[in-house]
């Protein structure tokens, strides 16, 4: 039986920030809701929760950044995670190329890369990067696909910047045969850099063969042929908070509710199982929709 939350919602995925390192400075960036993030998470601490999380019922674990491809221990993160979970990772794809069969012979199942813009000036300009990472993200993308990851979906963060290249990125997955993930800004920073999310969905379901919709917040699935498109909203959005099964573990080791708050973290503090359940049940019952509706809560 998983958690419910007081608002009837299923605790059953967990992420796991591993590191605030991330070795690009992407304007965008929300560095998973961190402000000022101590020291970097310990692998048996990461092992523990996640054992923990196991025995209460969750069924996920992705394990995010900064840049989880930052830390050397990665594989053996991963192939230290109780048996039966849906283990991914989220990551700029830097260095995936030479990581990604390991990384799947350490139990890993599936990568989401994010990936801004496919012309090498605008990724530059928005990532920080150097020449030559955005052809190694592309061949990160091939080693997931050779190494047997699936699924492998592609992370696009819709800017005013790189809105003209939604077809492009179409079309990228295609040929890659990968999942399209078209993620509205959440613009914390107020940088008004964030792209028009409802004119490009409307495009998108002008051109799709077949709408559905995944019960994780309510996401629309457009079908287009040879290729899949999704298109995550989660600003202002009732239905996406609605519909979390989220619970999160920042980078110095604090339970996170939610990734718009930081007024109630947990503190883990400890590697002793039992006690890390009871700290899990706590936060779960602090979680709460960040955006309600009206009516009251859900």
């Amino acid at each position: 039986m998983p958690l419910l939350d007081p608002y009837g919602r299923k605790a059953t995925s967990l992420r796991i920030a591993l590191t605030p390192r991330c070795n690009l400075r992407c304007t965008y960036c929300h560095r998973e809701g961190e402000s000022a993030p101590g020291s970097e998470i310990s692998k048996e601490t990461a092992v523990c929760i996640a054992k923990a999380a196991s025995e209460l019922g969750f069924r996920s674990i992705k394990f995010t950044g900064g840049d989880p491809l930052m830390r050397s221990d990665l594989e053996e993160i991963i192939s230290e995670m109780p048996e039966g979970l849906d283990l991914s990772i989220t990551t700029n794809g830097i260095g995936l190329a030479d990581r990604a069969k390991p990384l799947k012979e350490a139990g890993l199942t599936r990568v989401n890369v994010s990936l801004v813009s496919l012309n090498p000036a605008k990724y530059r300009r928005i990532t920080g990067c150097r020449d030559g990472d955005l052809e190694a993200v592309k061949r990160g993308v091939d080693a997931t696909l050779e190494a047997g990851l699936s699924p492998v979906k592609l992370n696009v963060v819709l800017l005013k910047e790189n809105q003209d290249e939604v077809w492009d990125m179409v079309d990228f997955a295609r040929r890659k045969g990968i999942i399209l993930q078209l993620i509205e800004l959440l613009d914390l920073k107020y940088l008004g850099i964030s792209g028009d999310i409802r004119a490009v969905e409307e495009s998108l379901r002008s051109k799709a063969n077949k709408i559905t919709i995944r019960e994780m917040h309510r996401r629309r699935k457009y079908h287009l042929s040879g290729v899949e498109v999704e298109v995550v909203k989660p600003m202002d959005n009732t239905e996406f908070c609605a519909n979390c099964t989220r619970l999160r573990v920042t980078s110095d080791a604090r339970l996170k509710p939610c990734l718009l708050r930081n007024d109630n973290l947990v503190d883990i503090g400890t590697c002793d199982i039992p006690a890390i359940k009871d700290l899990i049940i706590k936060a779960n019952s602090l979680r709460e929709p960040y955006f309600k509706k009206a009516s009251g809560p859900r």
